[in-house]
C-alpha cells in the first residue's frame, strides 16, 4: 500500500513550496486528470507526462510560491482529501497571498484526479508585474 491521500497531498504542496518540480510528476498516476477550473483557459491536464511538462515550465518562471496554513480534510470517501492553504507568492520585489483549495483523489499512493482551485488571476498579476 502506498502513502495515504493526506500524505500525498502534503508531499505535493511541500514539493511545490520547495521548488522540487522534477519530482512532482511522480506523485501522479500515469493516467491522471488534473483540472484547473479557475484558470482563465479552464485547463485540463491528462497524464503524468503532461504534468511533468507543466512542472518543468514552472521551474523557468520568475515566481515562487510557498504554502502556509495548510489544513487537509479527510472525507467520507477514503480516496479523497481536500487541502486548504495559502500561497505566499513572490516575484521579484512583489509579493502577495493567494488562497487555494485542492480536491485530490489518491489511489495506490498516486493522484488519479485533482481539481485545483487557485486564484490564477491574482498569481498572474504578481508575475506580470515582474515580467512586464
Amino acid at each position: 500500500m502506498g502513502d495515504t491521500p493526506r500524505e500525498v497531498a502534503q508531499r505535493l504542496i511541500r514539493g511545490i513550496s520547495e521548488q522540487r518540480f522534477t519530482e512532482l510528476a511522480d506523485l501522479y498516476a500515469e493516467d491522471t486528470v488534473v483540472e484547473l477550473p479557475f484558470s482563465p483557459e479552464r485547463t485540463v491536464m491528462r497524464g503524468r507526462d503532461e504534468l511533468a511538462k507543466h512542472f518543468a515550465g514552472a521551474a523557468d518562471r520568475p515566481l515562487r510560491v510557498v504554502a502556509k496554513n495548510l489544513v487537509v480534510h479527510e472525507t467520507a470517501d477514503p480516496e479523497v482529501v481536500v487541502a486548504e492553504y495559502d500561497y505566499d507568492v513572490e516575484a521579484g520585489d512583489r509579493n502577495g497571498t493567494v488562497g487555494n483549495v485542492l480536491v485530490i483523489r489518491v489511489r495506490d499512493g498516486h493522484i488519479v484526479s485533482s481539481r485545483d482551485y487557485h486564484d490564477h488571476t491574482a498569481i498572474a498579476a504578481i508575475a506580470a508585474i515582474v515580467a512586464g
